[in-house]
């Protein structure tokens, strides 16, 4: 079919450690010699210039291999299997998106056509494959992405739009799957989730993304009912909440770590911690509109306890603007909070600055970038 070209093997081992990376920023977080927990260890950003990390992951193509920040840094996609290039828009058959993603080998996908791809089921993603929008503009609409029972797959440069159906997300994350990074990707206006992580998915990062135009956001954990997602580890950074209604995001079991995101004008709250879950909030930008709560909690009971709990956010140097409230409680007795150096030694992080807001704004979601060179 002439869509399958250049394999080759990388040196890069793709075990994701961070301390090997390039700075993407000049500062880095990580723990001191003195306090490896102590918020002093945070290094900010006192220029006036603001960038995104993950500028290095533009110098060639599979530079985005093992890269993520967070829970996700194992992700190494297709980085060992050839190039498949999409060559058309059509749901399935020869050289579709489709054809690429159930193909049992390692594949970098790339696209040489740009426009939207019309999803008339899930589109099923399996093992080792990296969906690399970057270099064409790539919509899909009608269902979504499906990351079932998979393991390493990278999701860059992408818009998502007008899902339709029952249980419809823009990217459904279930069961089992992990080492997923999604980067860079406009979601907007599907009938369910734009993205859900659940039943046991972990080891995930989502960056640089822009939400919009939605109710039921993000979703992390399925129900009380699936006490398995105390697994879930979940890193969600740099992204743009713009006026979703909620979910930013609705939190069971895991543990979700939230940093340098910016979310605005929700509808109900800002972001959800429910029965037993963990959410580490650290220097993100909340600007309330007419609902000015931003961190709700909710109570239920986990399927292995006899009484109902909520779950637990810790605040850490956030800017709450426009008469936002923080909403937070007082952690009580049994509830336990993990900290990022507990699992991943640096991220980049930023003061949350109206700087900062201005780039999310105009930074995040697909963006018009050349597709690197295969070096």
């Amino acid at each position: 079919m002439g869509n399958i070209h250049g394999h080759r093997k990388h040196r890069n081992s793709g075990n994701g450690s961070l301390q090997n990376k390039p700075a993407s920023s000049p500062f880095k977080y990580g723990p001191s010699d003195e306090a490896a927990h102590s918020s002093s260890s945070t290094k900010t950003n006192t220029m006036n210039v603001v960038s995104l990390p993950y500028a290095h992951v533009d110098s060639s193509l599979r530079a985005l291999a093992g890269q993520a920040e967070g829970f996700g840094h194992c992700a190494i996609g297709g980085l060992h299997g050839p190039l498949y290039h999409v060559t058309t828009l059509a749901d399935d058959g020869p050289g579709s998106l489709r054809e690429g993603c159930r193909s049992k080998e390692p594949l970098w996908i790339v696209f040489e056509v740009s426009g939207t791809i019309h999803l008339s089921s899930y589109l099923n993603v399996s093992s080792y494959k990296t969906i690399d929008g970057r270099g064409q503009r790539i919509k899909l609409t009608g269902k979504g992405l499906r990351l079932k029972e998979c393991e390493h797959v990278i999701i860059c440069n992408l818009e998502f739009e007008g899902g339709r159906g029952p249980d419809v997300d823009a990217i459904q994350i279930k069961p089992n799957s992990k080492h997923i990074w999604i980067d860079r990707c406009s979601l907007r206006d599907y009938d369910d989730g734009l993205i859900d992580i659940t039943r046991e998915s972990t080891d995930i990062t989502v960056s640089r993304c822009h939400f919009s135009q939605h109710d039921k956001t993000m979703l992390i954990g399925a129900d009380p009912s699936h006490i398995g997602d105390k697994c879930i580890r979940v890193t969600i950074h740099h992204c743009f909440f713009d006026g979703t209604r909620q979910r930013h995001p609705r939190v069971r079991f895991g543990k979700v770590h939230l940093y340098n995101n910016y979310t605005r004008n929700w509808g109900i709250y800002a972001v959800c911690a429910s029965v037993e879950s963990q959410i580490y909030s650290q220097c993100n930008i909340y600007e309330a509109g007419q609902k000015k709560v931003a961190f709700k909690y909710l109570t239920e009971k986990a399927a292995d306890k006899e009484e109902a709990t909520n779950g637990c956010v810790s605040s850490e140097g956030d800017l709450f603007i426009s008469a936002t409230q923080a909403g937070l409680l007082t952690k009580g007795a049994g509830h336990s909070m993990f900290h990022p150096t507990e699992y991943y030694p640096t991220w980049t992080v930023e003061s949350p600055t109206d700087d900062l807001k201005q780039v999310l704004q105009h930074c995040t979601g697909w963006q018009c970038v050349p597709r690197p060179a295969d070096q």
